[in-house]
């Protein structure tokens, strides 16, 4: 692998998440409320409360990683727990979030290291129900404004990723058009870091289809993953794939990638679905002499990423072998 390709990890640290009391305890960027508990009286006191916690230890996962030469870290959905039902600025601690978050944000700039993020599934611009692309547009404007409370100029640098989400029926011209009329209705801040991502069935979106449809229309970059190209190719090899996505991206930005291996492949086991991905990652990553930053998206998060370097010895960094973490 180029040693000049950076590799990181997921949104949850598994070594701080489970870390033990005796050891200060659980860290994490993933609490929420039932909406229950909530949204009938609008509670957003307690919401707030969630939010502050979850971007206090947004800068305990960035300290850890910097300590163990990370620096490429994809952030959780979840930082601000139902984000889509209020306005950031109805939380009463919206300055204290803000004063976190921008901490998180110069620690981060100051290290060199690189955030992104990858809203869920349900985030679909091209639906054919308006109120699906609605609601949609909310959560991925979310996602912006965090980067803004962050301090980040606007710029694919921190990527939004997501999917294209669906064909409705094969009808990838009208899932398309839809989709680009829904891009113009954003904000010019979402727009620069949005980004698109190939799927892992040949009855959706590969990276040459993403780049015709797409991409020629309105410029928006391809993140090419690995594991997802196994399953609709669309006649190009990794290698094409991988470097027809990289004419995606601006000079100026480093092209990002996703990489796991398959779970079915890791356990030997034919009644896993073998799109679910691996807990570790065995093979050397080709990167075919390009100087890429790759997420790995397998389950074991940081760990998995630890155990690689370690196993391929990257030699512009400093290895620390996963068998030595302490939980």
């Amino acid at each position: 692998m180029n040693e000049n390709v950076r590799l990181g990890y997921a949104c949850v640290n598994m070594t701080l998440t489970n870390r033990p009391k005796k050891a200060g305890g659980r860290v994490t960027t993933s609490r929420t409320a039932r909406k229950a508990t909530w949204y009938p009286d609008r509670n957003y006191q307690l919401i707030g409360e969630r939010a502050l916690l979850n971007a206090t230890d947004l800068l305990h996962y960035l300290q850890w990683n910097i300590e163990h030469n990370i620096t490429l870290f994809r952030i959780g959905s979840e930082l601000f727990p139902w984000h889509d039902h209020y306005e950031l600025n109805q939380l009463p601690q919206i300055q204290e979030i803000t004063d976190r978050l921008f901490e998180a944000g110069e620690y981060a700039r100051k290290h060199g290291m690189r955030l992104t993020t990858h809203p869920g599934p349900f985030h679909v611009l091209g639906s054919p129900r308006q109120e699906v692309a609605e609601r949609s547009i909310i959560g991925l404007e979310r996602h912006s404004e965090m980067f803004d409370l962050m301090g980040y100029t606007p710029s694919f640098e921190n990527k939004i990723n997501i999917h294209i989400g669906g064909a409705y029926g094969g009808d990838f011209e009208g899932t398309a058009a839809r989709w680009i009329k829904n891009w113009h209705r954003l904000s010019d801040n979402l727009k620069s870091r949005l980004v698109l991502e190939n799927d892992d069935k040949d009855s959706m979106w590969s990276v040459k289809m993403l780049y015709d449809y797409i991409y020629k229309e309105i410029g928006v970059p391809i993140t090419f993953d690995y594991h997802h190209h196994t399953f609709h190719p669309d006649e190009l090899t990794e290698e094409e794939a991988l470097r027809l996505a990289a004419t995606t991206w601006p000079d100026n930005v480093r092209q990002c990638c996703h990489y796991s291996e398959s779970r079915a492949r890791e356990y030997k086991d034919d009644k896993i679905r073998k799109q679910a991905h691996s807990d570790y990652i065995r093979d050397e990553i080709r990167t075919y002499g390009l100087d890429l930053d790759i997420v790995v998206e397998a389950k074991a998060k940081e760990l998995a990423v630890l155990e690689h370097k370690n196993l391929y010895k990257q030699k512009n960094r400093p290895i620390m072998a996963a068998q030595n973490i302490i939980y």
